[in-house]
């Protein structure tokens, strides 16, 4: 149930109010547009009066929510949510490009992909220290090792890193990464999200394989409900019966979820095409179509990556996205 507040009403009003609910076992959300005033209430909402709450001269108007969603839900928060990294805004027409390897192999590697993405333009390093692999055989991630490494590439280039984790136990290890990845195959864990809640961490949450938009909400909702609102989410591709490229991008996710959600939404072309030569095309149309940010994977040798170099873009390809890129979003805002 939402409640929105009448302009003028006094903060001594609106704190009244919501103590009221809250006597009632309401959780109560307080969302301050520009204009208006919000109140979100969350719990057994059949013991609210509406007609009681409109008769009241502060109150504009009352309203139920039928989504399962709450914290995540545009009606309970109009205004687009904005996420600070490090100074580095995503969301609420802020952009940002998130870049590098699918996994970090060795120092110089990543130090080298991370130096080359930064002169290209990208705000954000990605690198995966543990990586979730369909076989057992394949390369798994540096693990503790990686990460150390991606700490060393943010003091070489002052860029926040965004990696993924993937077990619960793990999150002391993920104390100094700016920005936690979950992704697509964790994205119903919902015993590591409700962890995840109690940080203060942005979190990339990633839309699973076969999940809809509305299960993508939910899990951001797992997270927001212990107390964590910095969530960024990630279309990165869906499993159809389309087998040319590795994924199907749904781009209509993008201006999809800007109706049903304030959070930011980024793109992911790299994990959605797996084809490098269709990176770019995609991270264009992502960006026509409302995108965030967006998330490519940057090798400087893909032939011989240990991790989806046939999806890599190299740094030279990279610099040319941008670019093209940079004249989309121009288009765009104007």
């Amino acid at each position: 149930m939402i409640v929105i507040l009448k302009e003028g009403t006094t903060v001594q009003q609106r704190e009244s109010l919501c103590d009221w609910f809250r006597s009632m076992g309401l959780e109560v959300h307080i969302s301050q547009g520009q204009y208006k005033t919000i109140i979100g209430l969350i719990g057994d909402t059949t013991k609210v009066d509406i007609n009681l709450v409109e008769s009241l001269n502060m109150i504009e108007s009352v309203k139920r929510i039928t989504e399962p969603f709450k914290n995540a839900n545009r009606k309970f928060h109009t205004d687009d949510s904005v996420v600070d990294i490090n100074g580095f805004k995503i969301g609420g027409g802020n952009f940002q490009v998130i870049a590098g390897p699918c996994s970090v192999e060795s120092r110089e590697q990543i130090i080298a992909v991370a130096e080359s993405v930064k002169a290209s333009g990208a705000n954000l390093l990605r690198g995966g220290a543990f990586k979730p692999r369909t076989s057992p055989y394949d390369f798994q991630g540096l693990k503790g090792e990686g990460l150390e490494l991606l700490f060393e590439a943010r003091k070489r280039t002052g860029m926040p890193i965004v990696t993924e984790i993937m077990n619960v136990r793990d999150i002391e290890l993920f104390e100094d990464v700016d920005v936690i990845q979950v992704g697509a195959r964790n994205m119903q864990n919902f015993d590591l999200l409700k962890e995840l809640g109690l940080t203060k961490k942005p979190i990339l949450l990633k839309r699973g394989l076969a999940n809809t938009l509305k299960e993508l909400l939910m899990s951001a909702e797992y997270v927001m409900s212990g107390g964590n609102e910095k969530i960024i989410l990630c279309e990165r591709g869906i499993r159809t019966y389309e087998t040319f490229t590795r994924n199907t991008l749904d781009l209509s996710a993008v201006p999809a979820l800007h109706e049903l959600t304030h959070l930011p939404v980024v793109v992911d072309p790299s994990h959605a095409t797996g084809l490098a030569r269709m990176v770019e095309p995609m991270a264009m149309a992502a960006v026509a179509a409302g995108a965030d940010g967006l998330m490519i994977e940057v090798h400087n040798d893909p032939q011989h990556a240990l991790c989806d170099g046939a999806q890599s873009l190299t740094p030279e390809q990279f610099e040319s996205l941008v670019k093209k890129v940079n004249k989309i979003r121009e288009a765009v805002i104007s």
